[in-house]
This record gives structure tokens, sequence and C-alpha cells, in this order.
């Protein structure tokens, strides 16, 4: 019998998107909720609305309860964590090139930049260091590289942009379920999780 399907969206510059994506994937198995990664960019939803910058930056007294918030969830949930500097990272080249991975290995890459971004500082456009995430995940990083600056791979990530845009989806993490209700947040998966099932039970 068919699973009910959700969409993960996320960022790779995006702080809570480091925790939901360390913990989605669990998650989704245990609710026996079929999970699909979806990496996108949030700056051109952000220069819609005006914004040259995150909006932690925007406004500094939310951008620093924002780190205290993360540090606290990190912390909790056992995850390593670091302030990358600068923030937010330029996830572009990381976004192009889980684009162009075979779906099966976009989780693995997409958890292993958050964790070199966010556990131990690395900046995520550094090509030699997503080299070596490609590699690690199972791929051949000349090959990836090579794909994630064609015309294919940018046109993909384009159109990802544009659908995230069409579901009304303003920041990361995100969770769209089949029926088009959005879920926003690290703290929302869960039900998320249980949209996804109960109304697919209806169906």
């Amino acid at each position: 019998m068919p699973r009910p399907v959700v969409q993960f969206w996320y960022e790779f510059a995006s702080t809570y998107s480091y925790p939901a994506a360390m913990r989605i994937e669990d998650l989704a198995e245990r609710r026996g909720v079929e999970l699909r990664w979806r990496p996108f960019l949030l700056g051109p939803i952000f220069a819609e609305a005006g914004w040259t910058t995150s909006p932690f930056n925007l406004l500094p007294v939310k951008g620093a309860y924002m780190w205290r918030d993360l540090e606290r969830i990190c912390s909790a949930s056992g995850l390593p964590f670091v302030r990358p500097d600068p923030f937010p990272q330029n996830g572009l080249k990381a976004a192009r090139i889980a684009t162009a991975l075979a779906p099966d290995l976009v989780p693995l890459f997409s958890r292993a930049v958050y964790l070199a971004e966010f556990g131990e500082g690395w900046r995520i456009d550094d090509e030699k260091m997503l080299a070596t995430l490609i590699t690690r995940a199972g791929a051949n990083a000349d090959e990836i590289l090579k794909l994630s600056a064609g015309d294919e791979a940018k046109a993909r990530l384009r159109a990802s942009v544009e659908e995230a845009k069409a579901l009304g989806i303003f920041g990361a993490p995100s969770v769209t379920c089949a029926d088009g209700e959005l879920f926003w947040g690290n703290d929302r998966l869960e039900q998320a999780m249980d949209h996804a099932l109960a109304t697919h039970a209806t169906q």
C-alpha cells in the first residue's frame, strides 16, 4: 500500500534546517511517510520581499534569540554546533550539487553539508570541501561538480525555487503535504507527518 508523501524544503544557509535535516528522515521512517528532499534557495524569495540578507541579520534581537535557541536545540539533540562565519553562508553550489545528485544520495550529502557548516564551521562555498562530501556520499566528485555547473542543474534549481514560491513557502525548513498543506519550522515536522497520515487515510 502506498505511503503518504511529504516534501522537505530546505536551504543550506538556513539555521533551523540543520536540526530538521538531521532528524526528519528517521522521523518519516518511524511514521511510515515517504520523504522527498527538496533543496532550494531562499535568496530569490527574500529579494522579492526587499530583503538583502537573512531576517535574523535585519533584526539583531531576533538573530540573538535564534543563535541561543539553536544552541539549546543542538545541545538537546546531541548535535555539534559552531556558529558559521559569515552568516548567512552562500549555499548556491551546495544546492546545485544536491539538485544534480541521484535522489538516494541527496540525504547523505545534505546532512554532511549541514554538519560541516553548523557542526564544524566550514564555508559551504568551498568547492574542495564539497567535493569531499560528494565522494563520501558515494558519487564521483568531478562528474557531479561538472553536472552541477551545467544548464540542466541550474534550470532545475530555478524551477524548484519557483515551485516553492507557488506553494507559498517563505522560509526553511518547510514541509508540504500532498494536499498542499504547508508546515514551517523544525518544530512543525511532527505535525506535518501527522497531517500527511491523517489526510492519506481518508483518500
